[in-house]
């Protein structure tokens, strides 16, 4: 047994009131949207673009992530239990109870975007892919949040593995280490959220509409791809097939991110938003009283 492995038995609740509970996963996922609402000010104050979408974003935004990853773990992976019987059913209404699914969370956020674009972009001057290529960089920071909300609650870890950060995983009840792959995911997505600031910050007007977005989805969905060999099946017919489910679902949006990184190329949009210039009034001509002669 390796003497450096990590005993991991953290409580996923930090405090208890009565019956209610405040756990590490929620505080980290309500933290990821709260930073993001602070990304999104700078995006709009630098772009000119009104702040008062701000807060309708933000709504869209949560409810989208919630109710997309939430159908997307009851469909994609437990399809069997919630559409089996009216007490799996009325559980899909009850995400407290666990079970969101990132691609879920993604396709929502997209068809949200699309929506919210479609009913705000043209009067403030962005579209669809405007919006994306914008989302991608608060989601890669909002991403590490729930992925170390997974570490506290002990769940969606790895195999077996000898390695000095293994982690022993004590509330699940196991006693062999295993690869915390919560963190792999983590911190590849804080890196790449850094990454695409930097690019944001210093090569915004040298950057096409579409890269941030292409960039996000083929780093977030490959990495994603990778780990997931090393991760523990999440149901039991994973066992079986030889790509899991994670892998299967994250293939789309490999594609879209390369599709994505194409059009941007293609199209040479620049990336920051395109306000049409407001003609100056012409200045009236000034009529003076000629001398009498």
């Amino acid at each position: 047994m390796n003497a450096l492995v990590i005993h991991w038995h953290v409580d996923p609740a930090i405090l208890h009131i009565g019956p209610f509970e405040l756990r590490w996963y929620s505080l980290l996922f309500v933290s990821g949207f709260i930073l993001g609402w602070f990304i999104f000010k700078w995006f709009f104050q630098r772009e000119k673009i009104d702040t008062k979408l701000l807060d309708p974003l933000l709504y869209t935004l949560l409810i989208c992530t919630i109710v997309g990853a939430r159908l997307g773990h009851c469909l994609f992976y437990q399809p069997d239990y919630y559409l089996g019987s009216w007490k799996g059913f009325w559980e899909i209404f009850m995400p407290w109870k666990g079970g969101l699914a990132s691609h879920g969370g993604t396709i929502a956020l997209l068809l949200g975007m699309w929506w919210f674009a479609k009913h705000y972009g043209k009067k403030h001057d962005f579209d669809f892919v405007w919006l994306l290529d914008h989302l991608a960089i608060a989601v890669a920071f909002a991403g590490a949040f729930i992925r170390f909300g997974n570490l506290f609650n002990s769940e969606i870890y790895g195999d077996v593995t000898n390695l000095p950060w293994g982690f022993i995983f004590e509330l699940r009840g196991e006693t062999e280490p295993k690869h915390p792959t919560q963190l792999y995911e983590g911190f590849t997505y804080l890196l790449l959220g850094f990454a695409l600031i930097a690019l944001y910050r210093n090569r915004l007007e040298k950057m096409w509409r579409g890269e941030f977005i292409g960039i996000f989805l083929l780093v977030c969905f490959g990495s994603r791809f990778l780990i997931e060999f090393i991760k523990e099946p999440q149901v039991d017919f994973e066992k079986t097939m030889l790509l899991n489910m994670g892998q299967l679902l994250s293939i789309p949006f490999i594609l879209l991110g390369i599709g994505f990184l194409i059009w941007a190329f293609a199209k040479k949009i620049p990336a920051r938003a395109i306000h049409p210039e407001v003609p100056k009034p012409k200045k009236e001509a000034t009529h003076y009283a000629k001398p009498l002669s």
